[in-house]
């Protein structure tokens, strides 16, 4: 854990884009006004994790979930923040969703290509047995020519 909150402060250039995002263009401001943001956004971080962290351990748990922050955004009285916080996990979610398919897909083309490979190799080795015997057999009925 940090020792002091100051040691927390979000990277700057994250800051210095929610910013631009958040205002109009050809709105400027001031680096004192972007380090104020960036300190009361770190005090906000904490503060929510804070409070999440209770209704975790309320429920005697060590993790803390989606449904601990949004109570404690309740708590905090940001209500009005809960509706886009909802539809911003449930978009987070189908991209994870779709990004384990994705993933999940991939492995077993990769099983199955490892599959392939290996039966492909199987078929080589039995072929190359079938070929070394063919040839034993074929020296060993020369051997018999030369005999008679």
């Amino acid at each position: 854990m940090a020792e002091k909150p100051e040691d927390l402060n979000l990277p700057n250039a994250v800051i210095t884009r929610i910013i631009k995002e958040a205002l109009p263009d050809g709105v400027n401001v001031s680096k004192e006004a972007r380090r104020a943001i960036s300190q009361a956004a770190s005090v906000f971080v904490l503060y929510a994790t804070s409070c999440a962290n209770n209704f975790a351990l309320k429920a005697k748990r060590k993790t803390l979930n989606a449904a601990d922050v949004l109570a404690a955004m309740e708590e905090m009285e940001f209500e009005r923040f809960l509706e886009p916080l909802r539809a911003a996990l449930e978009v987070y979610k189908k991209g994870q969703k779709g990004k384990k398919e994705v993933s999940e897909q991939k492995r077993k083309e990769k099983e199955k290509k490892a599959d392939c490979e290996h039966e492909k190799s199987k078929e080589d080795e039995e072929g190359e047995d079938e070929e070394e015997q063919r040839m034993e057999e074929e020296a060993e009925e020369g051997e018999d020519e030369v005999e008679n």
